[in-house]
């Protein structure tokens, strides 16, 4: 059976986040699971446990016909205490605890009716009479005591089980349920004391996501409770009320009586003069020979007529069917010489064009084989004589490289060789005007 709530809602909620280490209650120690930067962290495993048997608690009480009185005035509690009861129909208390609301509940229930007289006299206009200051007053009287009693002014008993919020701050409604001997449903957080509590919730008692989670599961059980409730209530309804006559008599026991409960003396003076004793069901065949009235033989020519009607449609039927039998020998007809000489003609025409149909497909395949061919991978030798190749055509385009490399170099000294020359021949130049002006 999966848990009411899951893990993952409780950590997501808070609900196991408990208070300082410095205001623990060692009580508690055995339902705190670790402490973290001076917090204690709430085993929720034990949450989750414990949250199961008070929700299962709660469904039974209120299936039996049980009542819950929700308890949380603090502020973080009463709006979902107030929301949440009113969704489940059951009683509350989200402002103030009056003392005495359970030991001394005789009291409170007069506190209550007078409430409701003073505000059938408002309504009435019987509050015009008086002076205004008079009415000022009991309209603060009313609504001071629709404050206080405004969650319980429904509950007509004592309940028959206390839910509350925070135990420490409760502590008022916790001790009169223990005088009362009220079972108490309690969120109890890390600074409470879990002694009085009879099925308390290890959780935290101050957020109020935490608040409107476990509230809103008890409540959840009260609803459930009240349906299983509704159930019984209609089942036994049903079993009480009173059967017709007409019915009782097929559902009662069965028993066949026996002659001398049913017949008179006589009838069974007469009976025993007979031979075999007649059988308590009555004979069949005596109700075959009994006389068929006018409306049983009309239905009987109805029928007969119908009958007739069917066979007629059936000799149809089969007339037809002979008919299509006559019509498909007569398709069969054996073909003439002419028609054969077509029909040979034709199958020759088919024999050229399945050969020819062969011839393509044989030519295809002998593609596919050529491509496939070529597509082969290349074998190991004819890899090695790639790679010789190419080793082969990278040297070539070296040589190439060296060759153009000489012939840029041997333009390069021609072009040196041809500027010597040059100078040389312009210095024979200038020596030979030299010496013809010496000789001049």
């Amino acid at each position: 059976m999966s848990p009411v709530v899951s893990m993952k809602a409780l950590l997501e909620s808070g609900v196991h986040f408990g208070h300082r280490t410095n205001k623990w209650n060692p009580k508690m120690r055995q339902y705190i699971f670790t402490e973290r930067n001076g917090i204690h962290i709430i085993d929720l495993q034990q949450t989750v446990k414990l949250l199961d048997e008070a929700y299962n608690y709660v469904r039974d009480e209120v299936s039996k016909g049980g009542t819950v009185l929700f308890v949380g005035t603090k502020r973080q509690a009463q709006d979902t205490i107030r929301e949440e009861s009113e969704r489940c129909g059951m009683p509350y208390v989200n402002e103030r605890w009056l003392g005495g609301t359970i030991t001394n509940w005789v009291t409170i229930q007069k506190r209550i009716f007078e409430l409701e007289q003073m505000e059938r006299n408002r309504d009435s206009g019987q509050f015009d009479a008086l002076t205004k200051k008079e009415g000022l007053l009991i309209e603060r009287e009313i609504e001071r005591l629709d404050t206080r009693l405004h969650g319980i002014r429904t509950m007509k008993r004592l309940p028959d089980i206390l839910f509350v919020v925070d135990v420490m701050r409760e502590d008022t409604a916790v001790h009169e349920a223990n005088l009362k001997e009220i079972p108490i449903v309690a969120m109890v957080d890390t600074n409470c004391d879990p002694k009085h509590i009879d099925y308390l919730i290890p959780s935290n008692d101050d957020a109020i996501r935490a608040i409107k989670l476990l509230v809103s599961k008890i409540a959840d059980a009260v609803i459930e409770g009240k349906t299983i409730r509704s159930k019984d209530i209609e089942d036994e309804e049903m079993l009480a009320a009173s059967m017709p006559a007409e019915v009782s008599r097929f559902i009662e026991d069965e028993d066949e009586l026996e002659d001398e409960e049913l017949l008179g003396e006589s009838t069974l003076k007469y009976l025993g003069t007979s031979q075999k004793p007649k059988s308590k069901m009555p004979d069949l065949e005596d109700e075959d020979e009994v006389e068929p009235t006018s409306e049983e033989e009309d239905v009987e020519e109805l029928l007969e007529e119908v009958a007739e009607e069917n066979e007629d449609e059936e000799e149809l039927t089969s007339a037809e069917e002979e008919i299509e039998e006559i019509l498909e020998d007569e398709d069969e007809v054996e073909p003439t010489s002419e028609e054969e000489d077509v029909e040979q003609f034709l199958e020759e025409v088919a024999e050229e064009n399945e050969d020819e149909e062969e011839l393509s497909s044989d030519e295809e395949e002998i593609e596919e084989i050529l491509e496939d061919e070529d597509e082969v991978e290349p074998t190991s030798e004819e890899e090695d004589v790639e790679e010789f190749l190419e080793e082969v055509a990278e040297e070539n385009e070296d040589e190439e490289e060296l060759t153009s490399a000489e012939e840029e170099i041997e333009q390069i000294l021609g072009d040196e060789t041809k500027e010597d020359d040059a100078e040389e021949d312009e210095t024979k130049e200038d020596e030979g005007s030299t010496d013809f002006e010496v000789e001049d």
